[in-house]
């Protein structure tokens, strides 16, 4: 079985967790505009 991790781990682990989330947040708008861009020029 694994061992749970220590208290410092899981706040390391949050602060890797929320700024992926943040990543995503921001690259996903980001994608679709460029996507909508794209289609645009193709049609």
């Amino acid at each position: 079985m694994a061992k749970m991790a220590s208290g410092n781990d899981i706040k390391a682990a949050e602060a890797t967790y929320s700024g992926f989330i943040n990543l995503i947040k921001v690259s996903i708008p980001v994608l679709v505009l460029i996507t909508v861009v794209v289609i645009a020029l193709i049609v």
